[in-house]
């Protein structure tokens, strides 16, 4: 199981937060984004937060955040219809899905198994509450249909997935060059300790 010190997660809260902001919007990269860290935030933070609140949190961030950029940024509203609402089981999907790999987590090879199946399930889930309840319950698609969602899904969800995987896959190197440096200056501590005596 994957625990922290508080410090390290208030660190770690602070960089998805950061994140967050600076990316919101940016749904796909382009030589001026990064793209955008929605999935990844709320991945990350069911990882290595253990805070309940940190999940109504993050909500209230991205809900901020897009208020912001429609009422002050000249972003479209096209988004804001009464779809919005479905972004809370859509994120929470990867929030719960990042909880799950964290019982699973050991500093091993095989803990990436789980990791993708946590990511893959999660995402999934918040592709079908994010997209299918936008395209059924927005307003803004005639005769919204079965077959029609499906190319959606085929068009979009790729592009999304790898935005995940991108963050994901930058926080576990990050994560490992971590976790080995720390263990280095444990061993060269230990090693000391025992020439001292």
């Amino acid at each position: 199981m994957l625990t922290l010190s508080p410090r390290n997660q208030i660190i770690i809260g602070l960089v998805l937060t950061l994140l967050m902001i600076g990316t919101r919007g940016h749904h796909f990269a382009t030589l001026e984004h990064l793209p955008g860290a929605s999935w990844a935030v709320f991945f990350l933070a069911g990882v290595y937060l253990r805070p309940a609140w940190v999940l109504p949190g993050l909500l209230a961030l991205t809900w901020l955040l897009d208020f912001a950029a429609f009422t002050w940024g000249g972003a479209s509203g096209f988004c804001l219809t009464p779809a919005y609402i479905f972004l809370l089981p859509a994120y929470s999907a990867l929030w719960f899905s990042g909880r799950w790999y964290t019982n699973r987590h050991r500093f091993e090879w095989r803990t990436l198994m789980p990791l993708a199946l946590a990511m893959l399930a999660g995402a999934a889930v918040c592709e079908l509450f994010s997209s299918g309840g936008f395209y059924f319950f927005s307003g803004r698609f005639t005769a919204p249909n079965f077959a029609e969602f499906a190319m959606r899904l085929v068009t979009y969800f790729p592009a999304y997935l790898q935005s995940l995987a991108f963050y994901v896959g930058v926080a576990s190197v990050l994560h490992t060059m971590v976790a080995l440096t720390h263990n280095a200056f444990g061993q060269r501590a230990s090693t000391a300790g025992h020439q001292g005596r």
